[in-house]
């Protein structure tokens, strides 16, 4: 499979003082606040992009199978200030609680679960790899 390389570019645009809203190329529209209110944070935003990417391979996948009676994902990671490494998370977590019908296609769905949560996170989640990695972010002033 060849890699698309495409830049995937989304603008975040100042609403008032420590609020903004964030458009990607389709239009779609999210909230991002400094936490003084409901809108979510930039640390939470990273949590739900790591846990969303490996629950659509998951969904995907397992859903061929069966549909899902419940499909819950919850991501947790400690925030920590340190002298060495500045402001980070530490001990990220990714819980699936999943429960798919009795018979035979659910036991193939919840069999199907382990390779594929392996799967996604040792290849197909750009998300985590991405995190794991270490990439390099550059930025400018334009």
């Amino acid at each position: 499979m060849t890699p698309d390389n495409k830049r995937r570019p989304v603008t975040i645009d100042r609403t008032s003082n420590g609020h903004y809203t964030v458009t990607n190329e389709r239009g779609g529209t999210i909230s991002v606040g400094n936490g003084s209110d409901d809108s979510f944070t930039p640390v939470e935003l990273l949590l739900t992009a790591i846990g969303a990417c490996t629950a659509i391979d998951v969904d995907v996948l397992t859903s061929r199978r069966a549909e899902p009676d419940s499909f819950l994902v919850t991501v947790a990671g400690t925030k920590v200030k340190d002298e060495q490494h500045a402001n980070r998370l530490t001990d990220i977590a990714v819980t699936f609680t999943l429960r798919f019908p009795d018979g035979e296609d659910g036991d193939k769905a919840r069999e199907l679960l382990p390779e594929t949560l392996k799967i996604s996170h040792q290849r197909l989640c750009t998300v985590s790899r991405t995190v794991e990695l270490g990439t390099p972010i550059g930025f400018t002033l334009d």
